[in-house]
Protein backbone atom coordinates (compact mmCIF):
# COMPACT_ATOMS: atom_id res chain seq x y z
CA UNK A 1 0.00 0.00 0.00
CA UNK A 2 1.27 3.48 -0.89
CA UNK A 3 2.57 5.62 1.96
CA UNK A 4 0.54 8.80 2.40
CA UNK A 5 2.59 12.01 2.50
CA UNK A 6 2.17 15.77 2.26
CA UNK A 7 4.18 18.48 0.50
CA UNK A 8 5.02 21.41 2.75
CA UNK A 9 5.80 24.45 0.63
CA UNK A 10 4.72 25.15 -2.93
CA UNK A 11 7.67 27.06 -4.34
CA UNK A 12 9.84 26.45 -7.39
CA UNK A 13 11.59 23.33 -6.07
CA UNK A 14 8.37 21.72 -4.85
CA UNK A 15 6.74 22.31 -8.23
CA UNK A 16 9.64 21.41 -10.52
CA UNK A 17 11.37 18.70 -8.49
CA UNK A 18 9.52 17.30 -5.47
CA UNK A 19 6.12 16.77 -7.09
CA UNK A 20 7.48 14.98 -10.21
CA UNK A 21 9.79 12.90 -7.98
CA UNK A 22 6.88 11.77 -5.79
CA UNK A 23 4.87 10.88 -8.89
CA UNK A 24 7.84 8.91 -10.25
CA UNK A 25 7.93 6.51 -7.28
CA UNK A 26 5.44 4.24 -9.03
CA UNK A 27 2.90 4.21 -6.21
CA UNK A 28 5.41 3.89 -3.36
CA UNK A 29 4.33 7.35 -2.14
CA UNK A 30 0.86 8.86 -2.39
CA UNK A 31 0.42 12.64 -2.16
CA UNK A 32 -2.50 13.36 0.16
CA UNK A 33 -2.11 17.04 0.93
CA UNK A 34 -0.27 20.26 0.09
CA UNK A 35 0.45 23.09 2.51
CA UNK A 36 1.52 26.62 1.67
CA UNK A 37 1.29 30.00 3.34
CA UNK A 38 -1.44 31.04 0.90
CA UNK A 39 -4.24 29.06 -0.70
CA UNK A 40 -3.38 30.62 -4.05
CA UNK A 41 0.14 29.18 -4.04
CA UNK A 42 -1.13 25.77 -2.89
CA UNK A 43 -3.62 25.80 -5.75
CA UNK A 44 -0.86 26.60 -8.26
CA UNK A 45 1.01 23.46 -7.21
CA UNK A 46 -2.09 21.24 -7.17
CA UNK A 47 -3.24 22.10 -10.69
CA UNK A 48 -4.13 18.88 -12.50
CA UNK A 49 -4.02 16.77 -9.35
CA UNK A 50 -6.97 14.89 -7.88
CA UNK A 51 -7.71 13.75 -4.32
CA UNK A 52 -5.18 16.20 -2.84
CA UNK A 53 -6.42 18.41 0.01
CA UNK A 54 -5.08 21.97 0.22
CA UNK A 55 -3.99 23.62 3.46
CA UNK A 56 -2.87 27.19 4.05
CA UNK A 57 -2.74 29.84 6.73
CA UNK A 58 -5.41 31.92 4.97
CA UNK A 59 -7.94 29.05 4.86
CA UNK A 60 -9.77 28.77 8.15
CA UNK A 61 -9.63 25.32 9.68
CA UNK A 62 -6.97 24.18 7.19
CA UNK A 63 -3.70 25.36 8.69
CA UNK A 64 -0.48 23.42 9.16
CA UNK A 65 -1.51 22.00 12.51
CA UNK A 66 -4.79 20.71 11.03
CA UNK A 67 -2.85 18.92 8.30
CA UNK A 68 -0.66 17.26 10.92
CA UNK A 69 -3.74 15.73 12.56
CA UNK A 70 -4.45 13.58 9.50
CA UNK A 71 -3.82 9.91 10.19
CA UNK A 72 -3.40 9.08 6.50
CA UNK A 73 -0.39 11.41 6.24
CA UNK A 74 2.61 9.48 7.55
CA UNK A 75 5.35 11.84 6.45
CA UNK A 76 6.09 15.26 4.94
CA UNK A 77 8.49 16.54 2.29
CA UNK A 78 9.40 20.08 3.24
CA UNK A 79 10.90 22.96 1.25
CA UNK A 80 10.46 26.24 3.13
CA UNK A 81 12.58 29.39 3.56
CA UNK A 82 15.76 28.59 5.50
CA UNK A 83 15.03 30.73 8.60
CA UNK A 84 11.53 29.32 9.25
CA UNK A 85 12.00 25.65 8.40
CA UNK A 86 13.28 24.38 11.81
CA UNK A 87 10.03 25.40 13.51
CA UNK A 88 7.95 23.45 10.97
CA UNK A 89 10.28 20.46 11.33
CA UNK A 90 9.72 20.44 15.11
CA UNK A 91 5.95 20.69 14.75
CA UNK A 92 5.81 17.85 12.23
CA UNK A 93 8.03 15.54 14.29
CA UNK A 94 6.08 16.36 17.46
CA UNK A 95 2.92 15.27 15.61
CA UNK A 96 4.56 11.91 14.80
CA UNK A 97 5.22 12.60 11.12
CA UNK A 98 8.37 11.47 9.32
CA UNK A 99 10.25 14.48 7.90
CA UNK A 100 12.37 14.90 4.79
CA UNK A 101 13.38 18.58 4.83
CA UNK A 102 15.38 20.41 2.19
CA UNK A 103 18.95 21.41 2.87
CA UNK A 104 20.52 23.25 4.57
CA UNK A 105 19.48 21.83 7.91
CA UNK A 106 19.34 25.36 9.33
CA UNK A 107 20.68 28.90 8.97
CA UNK A 108 23.66 28.24 11.26
CA UNK A 109 25.42 25.53 13.24
CA UNK A 110 24.03 26.72 16.59
CA UNK A 111 20.40 26.41 15.47
CA UNK A 112 21.05 23.10 13.71
CA UNK A 113 22.78 21.61 16.76
CA UNK A 114 19.92 22.68 19.02
CA UNK A 115 17.42 21.14 16.59
CA UNK A 116 19.30 17.85 16.41
CA UNK A 117 19.78 17.68 20.18
CA UNK A 118 16.06 18.34 20.67
CA UNK A 119 15.16 15.54 18.23
CA UNK A 120 17.51 13.02 19.83
CA UNK A 121 16.42 13.79 23.41
CA UNK A 122 12.72 14.49 22.90
CA UNK A 123 11.50 12.56 19.84
CA UNK A 124 13.99 9.81 19.06
CA UNK A 125 13.35 7.93 22.28
CA UNK A 126 11.90 4.70 20.88
CA UNK A 127 12.18 2.46 17.83
CA UNK A 128 8.78 3.70 16.62
CA UNK A 129 9.77 7.39 16.65
CA UNK A 130 9.29 9.39 13.43
CA UNK A 131 12.46 9.79 11.38
CA UNK A 132 14.13 13.16 10.80
CA UNK A 133 16.04 13.35 7.52
CA UNK A 134 17.55 16.07 5.33
CA UNK A 135 17.36 16.02 1.53
CA UNK A 136 20.72 16.38 -0.23
CA UNK A 137 20.31 15.30 -3.85
CA UNK A 138 24.03 15.53 -4.70
CA UNK A 139 24.60 12.46 -2.52
CA UNK A 140 22.38 10.57 -4.99
CA UNK A 141 24.11 11.60 -8.19
CA UNK A 142 25.54 8.46 -9.79
CA UNK A 143 28.63 10.31 -11.01
CA UNK A 144 29.68 11.29 -7.48
CA UNK A 145 28.80 7.89 -6.02
CA UNK A 146 30.97 6.23 -8.68
CA UNK A 147 33.77 8.78 -8.22
CA UNK A 148 33.75 8.11 -4.48
CA UNK A 149 34.19 4.37 -5.07
CA UNK A 150 37.14 5.05 -7.39
CA UNK A 151 38.87 7.40 -4.94
CA UNK A 152 38.57 4.70 -2.26
CA UNK A 153 40.52 2.29 -4.50
CA UNK A 154 43.39 4.62 -5.38
CA UNK A 155 45.21 4.83 -2.07
CA UNK A 156 46.10 7.85 0.04
CA UNK A 157 44.51 11.15 -0.94
CA UNK A 158 47.16 13.77 -1.68
CA UNK A 159 45.11 16.76 -2.83
CA UNK A 160 41.65 17.81 -3.91
CA UNK A 161 40.13 20.79 -5.65
CA UNK A 162 36.53 21.87 -6.02
CA UNK A 163 35.52 24.76 -8.25
CA UNK A 164 31.93 25.84 -8.89
CA UNK A 165 31.35 29.15 -10.67
CA UNK A 166 28.27 30.96 -11.95
CA UNK A 167 26.59 34.37 -12.04
CA UNK A 168 23.18 34.72 -10.42
CA UNK A 169 21.40 37.49 -12.29
CA UNK A 170 18.44 39.65 -11.25
CA UNK A 171 15.33 38.23 -12.87
CA UNK A 172 16.39 34.61 -12.38
CA UNK A 173 13.69 32.40 -10.89
CA UNK A 174 15.61 31.61 -7.70
CA UNK A 175 16.96 35.14 -7.25
CA UNK A 176 13.46 36.59 -7.44
CA UNK A 177 12.38 34.52 -4.42
CA UNK A 178 12.00 37.26 -1.80
CA UNK A 179 13.73 35.39 1.02
CA UNK A 180 16.74 34.70 -1.20
CA UNK A 181 16.94 38.24 -2.61
CA UNK A 182 17.21 39.68 0.91
CA UNK A 183 18.67 36.79 2.94
CA UNK A 184 18.21 36.72 6.70
CA UNK A 185 20.96 34.15 7.08
CA UNK A 186 24.72 33.92 6.62
CA UNK A 187 26.30 33.57 3.20
CA UNK A 188 23.26 34.13 0.98
CA UNK A 189 23.50 31.84 -2.05
CA UNK A 190 26.78 30.43 -0.69
CA UNK A 191 24.80 28.79 2.13
CA UNK A 192 21.73 27.85 0.12
CA UNK A 193 23.63 26.42 -2.85
CA UNK A 194 27.07 25.85 -1.37
CA UNK A 195 26.02 22.95 0.85
CA UNK A 196 25.47 20.93 -2.36
CA UNK A 197 29.09 21.38 -3.43
CA UNK A 198 30.42 20.62 0.04
CA UNK A 199 28.31 17.44 0.16
CA UNK A 200 29.65 16.28 -3.21
CA UNK A 201 33.25 16.99 -2.16
CA UNK A 202 32.84 15.15 1.13
CA UNK A 203 31.29 12.17 -0.66
CA UNK A 204 34.28 11.91 -2.99
CA UNK A 205 36.87 12.29 -0.24
CA UNK A 206 35.33 9.83 2.21
CA UNK A 207 35.43 9.99 6.00
CA UNK A 208 39.15 9.09 6.17
CA UNK A 209 39.95 12.32 4.33
CA UNK A 210 37.55 14.63 6.16
CA UNK A 211 38.59 18.32 6.29
CA UNK A 212 39.89 19.30 9.74
CA UNK A 213 40.77 22.98 9.23
CA UNK A 214 40.21 25.76 6.74
CA UNK A 215 41.41 29.24 5.89
CA UNK A 216 39.28 31.29 3.49
CA UNK A 217 38.71 34.64 1.88
CA UNK A 218 35.24 35.88 1.03
CA UNK A 219 33.92 38.83 -0.92
CA UNK A 220 30.80 40.31 -2.48
CA UNK A 221 31.50 40.78 -6.19
CA UNK A 222 27.92 41.68 -7.16
CA UNK A 223 25.98 44.40 -5.31
CA UNK A 224 22.72 42.45 -5.71
CA UNK A 225 24.10 39.35 -3.92
CA UNK A 226 24.54 40.23 -0.23
CA UNK A 227 26.16 39.56 2.13
CA UNK A 228 28.91 37.73 0.15
CA UNK A 229 28.83 35.76 -3.09
CA UNK A 230 32.34 34.30 -3.38
CA UNK A 231 34.50 32.02 -1.23
CA UNK A 232 38.06 30.80 -1.85
CA UNK A 233 39.32 28.37 0.78
CA UNK A 234 42.18 26.00 1.54
CA UNK A 235 41.72 22.87 3.66
CA UNK A 236 43.85 20.47 5.68
CA UNK A 237 42.56 16.89 5.67
CA UNK A 238 42.50 14.33 8.48
CA UNK A 239 44.71 12.06 6.37
CA UNK A 240 47.41 14.74 5.99
CA UNK A 241 46.51 15.87 2.49
CA UNK A 242 45.23 19.29 1.51
CA UNK A 243 42.89 20.91 -0.95
CA UNK A 244 41.09 23.98 -2.21
CA UNK A 245 37.48 24.99 -2.70
CA UNK A 246 36.41 27.95 -4.83
CA UNK A 247 32.70 28.79 -4.85
CA UNK A 248 31.18 31.82 -6.53
CA UNK A 249 27.71 32.93 -7.56
CA UNK A 250 28.98 36.34 -8.66
CA UNK A 251 31.65 35.69 -11.27
CA UNK A 252 31.93 35.64 -15.06
CA UNK A 253 33.59 32.23 -14.77
CA UNK A 254 31.17 29.34 -15.30
CA UNK A 255 31.15 25.60 -14.83
CA UNK A 256 32.24 23.12 -12.18
CA UNK A 257 34.92 20.55 -11.48
CA UNK A 258 35.66 18.23 -8.60
CA UNK A 259 39.06 16.52 -8.62
CA UNK A 260 40.92 14.26 -6.20
CA UNK A 261 44.58 13.27 -6.56
CA UNK A 262 45.54 9.96 -4.92
CA UNK A 263 48.77 7.99 -4.76
CA UNK A 264 47.40 5.60 -7.37
CA UNK A 265 45.81 8.11 -9.77
CA UNK A 266 43.25 10.88 -10.10
CA UNK A 267 39.46 11.18 -10.26
CA UNK A 268 37.75 14.14 -11.96
CA UNK A 269 34.02 14.90 -12.12
CA UNK A 270 32.01 17.49 -14.03
CA UNK A 271 28.38 17.50 -15.18
CA UNK A 272 27.77 13.76 -15.10
CA UNK A 273 31.18 12.84 -16.54
CA UNK A 274 33.86 11.03 -14.54
CA UNK A 275 37.46 10.64 -15.71
CA UNK A 276 39.66 8.22 -13.76
CA UNK A 277 43.39 8.25 -14.54
CA UNK A 278 45.59 5.41 -13.28
CA UNK A 279 48.82 3.89 -14.56
CA UNK A 280 48.88 6.52 -17.28
CA UNK A 281 45.52 5.53 -18.75
CA UNK A 282 42.24 7.44 -18.75
CA UNK A 283 38.90 5.76 -18.18
CA UNK A 284 35.85 7.87 -18.98
CA UNK A 285 32.30 7.17 -17.79
CA UNK A 286 29.28 9.34 -18.44
CA UNK A 287 26.02 9.30 -16.49
CA UNK A 288 23.63 10.96 -18.90
CA UNK A 289 20.50 9.73 -17.13
CA UNK A 290 21.38 10.71 -13.54
CA UNK A 291 19.35 13.94 -13.64
CA UNK A 292 19.82 16.06 -10.53
CA UNK A 293 19.35 13.27 -7.99
CA UNK A 294 15.96 14.39 -6.60
CA UNK A 295 14.01 11.42 -7.99
CA UNK A 296 16.61 9.07 -6.49
CA UNK A 297 16.52 10.72 -3.07
CA UNK A 298 12.71 10.82 -2.88
CA UNK A 299 12.52 7.13 -3.81
CA UNK A 300 15.22 6.32 -1.25
CA UNK A 301 13.21 8.16 1.41
CA UNK A 302 10.05 6.25 0.50
CA UNK A 303 11.94 2.97 0.68
CA UNK A 304 13.34 3.92 4.08
CA UNK A 305 9.80 4.58 5.36
CA UNK A 306 8.77 1.19 4.02
CA UNK A 307 11.68 -0.47 5.86
CA UNK A 308 11.12 1.57 9.00
CA UNK A 309 14.73 2.71 9.09
CA UNK A 310 16.20 6.08 8.07
CA UNK A 311 18.67 6.26 5.18
CA UNK A 312 22.15 7.26 6.38
CA UNK A 313 22.73 9.46 3.33
CA UNK A 314 19.80 11.57 4.52
CA UNK A 315 20.84 11.81 8.17
CA UNK A 316 20.73 15.24 9.84
CA UNK A 317 24.22 14.53 11.15
CA UNK A 318 25.57 14.49 7.57
CA UNK A 319 23.73 17.72 6.81
CA UNK A 320 25.19 19.29 9.95
CA UNK A 321 28.75 18.54 8.80
CA UNK A 322 28.00 20.15 5.42
CA UNK A 323 26.76 23.25 7.23
CA UNK A 324 29.80 23.28 9.54
CA UNK A 325 32.15 23.46 6.56
CA UNK A 326 30.24 26.33 4.94
CA UNK A 327 30.05 28.22 8.24
CA UNK A 328 33.76 27.66 8.91
CA UNK A 329 34.68 29.10 5.50
CA UNK A 330 32.40 32.09 6.02
CA UNK A 331 33.78 32.67 9.52
CA UNK A 332 37.37 32.52 8.27
CA UNK A 333 36.47 34.92 5.47
CA UNK A 334 35.00 37.41 7.94
CA UNK A 335 38.29 37.25 9.87
CA UNK A 336 40.51 37.87 6.85
CA UNK A 337 41.56 34.26 6.35
CA UNK A 338 42.17 33.29 9.98
CA UNK A 339 42.29 29.48 10.27
CA UNK A 340 39.21 27.72 11.66
CA UNK A 341 39.53 24.30 13.27
CA UNK A 342 36.77 21.88 12.19
CA UNK A 343 37.43 19.16 14.74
Amino acid sequence: MAIGIALIGSGIFAKEEHLPAIQATGGLLSLKAIYSRSLKSAQSLSEGLSDVELYSEDREGYGFDELLKREDVKGVVMALPIPVQPDYIKRALSAGKHVLAEKPISKDVKTATELLNWYNSTIKTSSSAPTFTIAENFRYLDSFVYASSQVAQLGRVLQFRTRVSSLVQPGGKYYETSWRKTPEYQGGFLLDGGVHFVAATRLMLGEANAPISTSAFSTQLQPHLPPVDTLDATFRLKSGGSGTMSLSFGTSFSGSEYAVACEGGTVWVSRGKVVVTKEGKEEVREFAEEGNGVKQEIRAWGESLERGQANERQSPEEALVDLKLIEAMLTSGEKGGAPVDLR
